[in-house]
């Protein structure tokens, strides 16, 4: 292990069913059309930012955020239609000890509990470990957010424990859930995704024939 690894860059990741883009103003009105009213609040209840009113204000967040270098914003773009149907960022990156986390992610309705997020999911995995030979791979979520640690558990992640106190977001005290993937635990889960990924895992209809768990050799998480 040579420390320190270098610092995730601005490019495209390039998957089967999806591609991560650095976030731009192109990117803006799709993810605005990515959040129904009725659903935005729900989606942004975690999230440190409010729900926009208008794609204007996702057009004015684009321009804050994109530019910055940790968080580094991704968007997610579907490969069959050419649209940004979410986004998500590397973040608290910590290129001298190998340790870096996947945080702020938006997945809309046409990607959530897909194969499209469970790609996103691989291809930032498997550059933070394979390309930029991080150790470490973490992800933290509200402990109150019990979708969200669901799903850390089905990628893979490992839990770690809840830092209590840890965070004040919207006028209130946030525990945090942290999870993480280290590097000893990549190439197992690297074939796990490889084979849940495959075409010849979903039926024409698009459904899985072996779940995530199942490939991964995990039980699935539990409710």
């Amino acid at each position: 292990m040579r420390l320190p690894v270098p610092r995730p860059e601005r490019r495209v990741l390039e998957g089967r069913y999806l591609r991560l883009e650095p976030l731009s103003g192109a990117h803006a009105a799709d993810l605005y059309a990515t959040l129904p009213p009725a659903e935005a609040p729900a989606l942004y209840h975690f999230l440190p930012d409010t729900p926009p009113a208008t794609v204007e204000d996702v057009a004015d967040w684009v321009v804050t955020h994109a530019a910055a270098d940790d968080p580094l914003f991704f968007a997610c773009v579907e490969r069959a239609t050419g649209r940004a149907v979410g986004r998500q960022s590397l973040m608290r990156i910590t290129p001298e000890y190998g340790v870096i986390e996947i945080g702020h992610i938006l997945w809309g309705g046409a990607m959530a509990r897909s194969r499209l997020a469970t790609e996103a999911l691989w291809l930032m995995a498997r550059y933070v470990f394979e390309e930029l030979g991080y150790r470490r791979f973490e992800w933290k979520c509200d402990a109150l957010n019990a979708p969200s640690r669901r799903a850390a558990i089905r990628f893979g992640f490992q839990f770690e424990g809840v830092f209590r106190q840890h965070l004040w977001i919207k006028g209130r005290n946030r525990d945090t859930a942290w999870f993480a993937i280290i590097d000893a635990d990549w190439p197992h889960l690297r074939e796990g995704y490889a084979r849940w990924l495959d075409p010849g895992n979903f039926d024409a209809a698009g459904r899985q024939r072996l779940s995530l768990e199942a490939c991964l050799g995990r039980a699935p998480p539990s409710a």
